[in-house]
């Protein structure tokens, strides 16, 4: 699918010789390549890409500055030279307790830093089996978004898949996106169309083409595969 946006997503990965494999990934001269390193590394990171490559944060805070210890805000991620941000992942969700109007609070944070901003949807093993995967992820869509389309990424994760090594069926992959289509579209009419709808859920080089090959998927949020420059490549390369 040409054109698609590959993101990595590092989480609590990556010691400071990590950023040679973001300097290999910059390297290969690819366009639409984001990655999400550990906040220590952001500096170094956005150093060794030097520009070929964006360099995000995995989450920031909703208020600018403030007591807020530990916490980096959107306005940080920008100053070290960050162009992206991701907000909601279904691991904040679950072991932060956010909920979707903090995912929003956060998301009008990095648009009002100047980042773009991807923000991640998805259901449980149990939701699914339930049915409710639909108005679980409709529900989310409709409590995170921010009210206007500056820099929005839209990420589905199955929440059952990621780390699992278990994937939708492709069927199920352009099922959900489908609807997310159109629940995008729903809220900011014909400019709905044009964002971009990521795959979150064990992607892997072998499985890549087949997923990005769906209707709606417009490119795919890479965890534990972006680890290295070869694997996340081989995801880009199916791209």
């Amino acid at each position: 699918m040409a054109g698609s946006l590959i993101v990595g997503n590092w989480k609590m990965n990556g010691l400071g010789d990590s950023v040679a494999e973001i300097a290999a990934i910059a390297g290969s001269g690819r366009p639409d390549l984001w990655v999400a390193p550990p906040f220590t590394l952001i500096d170094r990171a956005v150093i060794v890409a030097a520009g070929a490559v964006s360099i995000g944060g995995q989450d920031c805070h909703a208020k600018v500055s403030g007591a807020h210890t530990g916490c980096v805000s959107a306005a940080m991620l920008a100053d070290l030279g960050a162009g992206f941000v991701i907000v909601g992942h279904s691991e904040r969700r679950a072991d932060m307790h956010e909920t979707d109007a903090d995912v929003r609070a956060k998301a009008l944070a990095g648009q009002a830093a100047g980042l773009q901003i991807i923000v991640c949807v998805g259901e449980t093993e149990a939701q699914r089996d339930a049915g409710t995967a639909e108005a679980v992820v409709g529900a989310q869509l409709a409590g995170s978004l921010p009210d206007s389309l500056d820099g929005l990424v839209v990420a589905y994760e199955p929440v059952w898949a990621i780390g699992t090594g278990r994937t939708p069926t492709p069927e199920d992959v352009a099922a959900i996106h489908g609807f997310i289509r159109g629940q995008l579209q729903a809220r900011y009419g014909l400019n709905g169309r044009g964002v971009r709808i990521l795959y979150g859920g064990s992607v892997k080089p072998e499985n890549a083409a087949l997923l990005l090959g769906q209707a709606n998927v417009g490119g795919a949020l890479v965890g534990g595969a972006s680890l290295t420059a070869t694997s996340f490549l081989g995801i880009a390369a199916a791209a």
